[in-house]
């Protein structure tokens, strides 16, 4: 399941800060601007609230992380999830399998960017699209979703990720933003756009 916000400013944080486990306040502070902390916030207590919905489990969850800094839970590493944040949206998606999802403010990108990111085929179809930020921004999610899915994180060798990619891709476009979440097999994802409540982030 896919759980995503767009109400950064909508809940107060210092209250909002009480209800995340310390690990993540000590992170979310660690942010020097209110909108990363918000973010921050936001992304996991959507987790929170898929947690509770889906597994009844209302304990804040703490993370491990995998030899390249991939989360998990610490006590359900049979839950997998990946969460992500941009200047517009958070976002959290939820599975029984391995998953990595990846949201991107729609935005200009410099020449220097684009090579050290896209194959020549991919700048091919940036260049010839009607929308070339949009069709950058598009690449660049289901990059970082793939990377995410496996743990890998950021590589130096982003222009041939989705080249070598196995996943299963679904990508979202929205006004500001786009969001691509990947996958193993044959998971299918609903999108259950989420505003929070005074229970969600207070």
């Amino acid at each position: 399941m896919i759980y995503l916000s767009e109400d950064i400013y909508g809940f107060d944080l210092p209250s909002a800060l009480t209800l995340v486990s310390e690990q993540r306040r000590q992170q979310a502070l660690r942010f020097r601007h209110e909108l990363g902390r918000r973010l921050c916030v936001l992304a996991y207590r959507l987790l929170q609230q898929g947690l509770s919905r889906e597994y009844g489990i209302d304990v804040p969850p703490i993370f491990g992380y995998g030899p390249h800094g991939k989360p998990y839970i610490l006590d359900h590493p049979e839950i997998h999830f990946s969460l992500s944040h941009c200047r517009e949206a958070a976002l959290c998606v939820l599975s029984d399998r391995p998953v990595g999802a990846d949201v991107e403010s729609i935005r200009s990108y410099s020449p220097s960017l684009l090579r050290h990111t896209m194959c020549r085929s991919e700048i091919g179809q940036i260049e010839s699209s009607a929308e070339p930020e949009r069709t950058f921004i598009r690449l660049w999610t289901m990059k970082e979703a793939c990377l995410k899915l496996s743990g890998r994180g950021i590589v130096d060798t982003l222009p041939d990720v989705l080249a070598a990619a196995t996943c299963n891709f679904a990508t979202t476009e929205a006004e500001r933003y786009i969001y691509t979440v990947a996958s193993e097999g044959g998971t299918s994802y609903v999108c259950q756009t989420v505003r929070p409540t005074s229970s969600l982030v207070c």
